[in-house]
């Protein structure tokens, strides 16, 4: 089955994405903050990432932009309730393929992640 990092400084969040993905079959890991996220993607390379924008330490845009440098082909998708056009263009020129706001509903989260991993696979 498919393999997704949650790069997400929120436990809360991490439970509230995640549970749905492992009901759903999919191989879960989780990171704590853009640093850790860094170090799993090279550790796992799975085959998608879900990327909160606002973290301690290092944000999602930087790490977005750290990926962008190295030429990532993962698949990124954003977390956020930073809802601003500049940001959402920002992310959109550094590679990420959607955008999800927080709360994430189940029901729109499966059905990205498929249509993304089925693209890449």
């Amino acid at each position: 089955m498919s393999s997704i990092l949650i790069i997400d400084d929120s436990v809360f969040q991490r439970r509230v994405v995640g549970a749905p993905l492992r009901a759903g079959g999919f191989d879960v890991y989780e990171a704590v903050n853009g640093n850790d996220g860094l170090l799993k993607i090279q550790e796992l390379q799975p085959d998608l990432i879900l990327l909160d924008i606002l973290m301690p330490e290092k944000d999602g845009i930087e790490v977005l932009k750290e990926l962008h440098d190295l030429g990532n082909t993962i698949p990124v998708v954003m977390l956020t309730s930073d809802v601003q056009e500049s940001t959402r263009d920002e992310c959109l020129s550094l590679g990420a393929r959607a955008f999800l706001n927080k709360p994430v509903k189940a029901e729109e989260l499966i059905p990205v992640i498929t249509a993304l991993i089925e693209k890449t696979s």
